[in-house]
């Protein structure tokens, strides 16, 4: 086992050196210059100071150095746990304006993942040995699941926000309220909140569903289900097993949709104008900011990778023919 988790941690480790270098080099082929946006935020007149400012903030970003330096010296700050400045906040730094706005994506992202994907294999479960469900219920989950999170998002926030007035939109709270632990801040952190969960977990829900109610027919076609129901064993106990197997395959789609969602979360944040990582990214792009979006990204890929690391160990756990086939 030690062996087999020391070749993947290898290949993770590989994966995070490609992908960091990505993630570095496509900011820089962003159009526009940054260094004049900064320069143009402060509205100078005279060209001689915005030659000075100009000059000023090439070198302290160090702009002025060869690309093959600029990649170094970031490896270098990376690795010390520097991400940069941030071109748009300046001069705060970019590890700081992330760890503000991480709370607020991971509250609205682990809840729509987690309970869409348990909510929906016990229903998608349920559906595939009930007609009635299989012939109403579930093909609305396959109009919700083909649609794009951000049109769906679009739809709650008309409907149940500017219509029905029930819900809050725009805002992770209300710009009155400032962060604090009170009933009074919660409620409404969780009522600005509920819109983009929902449109979140109704599109990943349908997904789930749809897929584990044909992974379960499958599964009770099987060889093994129908010698199972000749030896005369409870259709109960063949359901069980056919669940099993099919959550595997789910499971491993559970890592995968971690990596697919970060993209709609992120348009789903924008329009209902939540200050998490998705409304980070529209200002870093707005303002040039290459370090903040490379902050970002970098946060975006550890995660995934720590996510699939971790799908890996719970495989190894739930397959029994993975550890089969490791201690061969």
């Amino acid at each position: 086992m030690g062996r087999y988790f020391g070749r993947k941690l290898g290949i993770y480790v590989l994966t995070f050196f490609v992908a960091v270098t990505i993630n570095w080099i496509i900011p820089r082929f962003m159009p526009g210059d940054p260094v004049r946006t900064m320069v143009s935020r402060a509205g100078l007149q005279d060209p001689a100071g915005v030659a000075a400012m100009r000059e000023y903030y090439t070198n302290l970003f160090g702009f002025d150095l060869p690309i093959w330096q600029q990649y170094l010296n970031f490896w270098g700050e990376l690795l010390q746990g520097n991400f940069g400045t941030s071109l748009w906040a300046y001069p705060q730094p970019v590890g700081s304006i992330i760890l503000a706005a991480v709370p607020y994506t991971l509250g609205l992202l682990l809840p729509a993942i987690l309970l869409s994907w348990w909510a929906g294999n016990k229903f998608g479960a349920y559906a595939a040995r009930k007609k009635v469900l299989d012939n109403t219920v579930l093909p609305v989950w396959y109009v919700l699941t083909a649609t794009p999170y951000m049109w769906l998002a679009i739809l709650l926030a008309w409907a149940l926000g500017k219509v029905a007035g029930i819900f809050p939109v725009g805002r992770s709270f209300s710009a009155s309220l400032q962060p604090e632990w009170s009933w009074l801040f919660i409620n409404d952190l969780i009522s600005h909140w509920f819109l983009p969960f929902l449109s979140l977990f109704l599109v990943m829900f349908g997904g789930w569903a749809i897929g584990m109610r044909n992974l379960v027919i499958y599964e009770l076609e099987a060889d093994y289900a129908n010698y199972l129901g000749a030896l005369g064993a409870p259709q109960r106990l063949v359901r069980r097993y056919a669940f099993r197997n099919a959550l595997l395959p789910q499971v491993t789609g559970l890592a995968l949709q971690l990596g697919v969602i970060v993209g709609g979360q992120i348009v789903t944040e924008i329009v209902f104008d939540y200050r998490g990582l998705g409304y980070l990214v529209l200002q870093a792009i707005n303002a040039n900011d290459l370090f903040l979006l490379q902050g970002i990204f970098l946060f975006i890929v550890i995660g995934v990778l720590v996510a699939n690391f971790i799908i890996d160990i719970v495989y190894v756990l739930v397959d029994p023919r993975t550890r089969v086939g490791m201690s061969a």
